[in-house]
């Protein structure tokens, strides 16, 4: 296991926003996570995944990060079962998959999120959702010291939601899937169309974290976005993409504050037009 010192957590954010937290941690097994606890008892942890879908809101944390990003990431495929470290991320996954021919993560293919961290929110595209094909999933208690396996009924699922979210010091470890068979070719056709479509539609030109608002039922966000006219409004370095309005990119150095101050302009608006709140889907930290 990896720890350090007044770490740099720049390359660990999607949006690239440069923060500094006062240890880091890189687990590669459970017992590693365990010691954590046990040998840094009173520091306060804050847990994170590949990085993507959260905003870094400090420029200091005095926090110890725990860090599942380039490591935590072993897989064991038996059959048309994958097992999987939490820290592995969604496009090595459904790569692996294809590989030995499995269909099912197709959809995953190019969200950028790490195993773990898709179970949390539920993440999902196309009504095709990571709770569709999950088995259980083994996550620790630090409170209690123990890990514990959960059976996908008892996680009660909702849309981008879940236990894990509800209960954030329950740390993700494991989870199995459940795939099928599957052609290689129409796998790999189905993965290339997929990515296509977000690369048309998605801005890749600056550091983002993905869409930034759950869809409200009945509404589309990028729909709000133009008739409200916010394409392109920006506060500091953090702007409204013009690709998408779902989006919000790092167009110049952005903190972590100018990308709060652009979400809240657009939580006004969106209230003040339509008389509802528009929900964050991405973790403020």
């Amino acid at each position: 296991m990896i720890i350090a010192e007044n770490f740099d957590l720049s390359q660990y954010n999607s949006y690239k926003i440069s923060a500094v937290c006062k240890r880091a941690f890189f687990p590669n097994t459970e017992e590693d996570i365990n010691s954590i606890y046990f040998q840094y008892p009173d520091s306060k942890k804050i847990i994170i995944g590949s990085g993507h879908n959260i905003i870094l809101s400090k420029e200091y944390y005095d926090e110890d990060f725990i860090i599942f990003s380039d490591c935590f990431n072993d897989v064991k495929i038996n059959e048309t079962n994958i097992k999987a470290l939490s820290g592995i991320d969604l496009l090595t996954l459904s790569e692996l998959a294809l590989e030995n021919e499995l269909s099912g993560l197709e959809i995953f293919y190019d969200i950028p999120s790490s195993l773990g961290g898709a179970v949390v929110m539920n993440a999902g595209a196309n009504g095709e959702d990571i709770k569709d094909l999950l088995v259980e999933t083994r996550y620790f208690d630090p409170n209690e010291a123990t890990f514990h396996s959960i059976a996908k009924e008892d996680i009660n699922f909702e849309y981008r939601n879940s236990f894990f979210q509800k209960n954030p010091h329950l740390i993700i470890t494991e989870v199995s899937l459940q795939l099928k068979r599957g052609n290689k070719d129409d796998i790999l056709g189905k993965m290339q169309t997929i990515k296509n479509q977000r690369w048309a539609k998605q801005p890749r030109d600056f550091p983002n974290a993905g869409s930034v608002f759950k869809r409200p039922e009945g509404y589309f966000v990028g729909a709000i976005m133009d008739e409200l006219g916010l394409k392109g409004f920006s506060i500091g370095g953090a702007k409204i993409s013009e690709k998408h309005g779902g989006f919000i990119v790092n167009h110049d150095q952005a903190t972590g504050q100018d990308i709060l101050a652009v979400i809240e302009h657009v939580q006004s608006m969106v209230k003040e037009k339509y008389g509802f709140e528009l929900e964050v889907e991405q973790r403020v930290i």
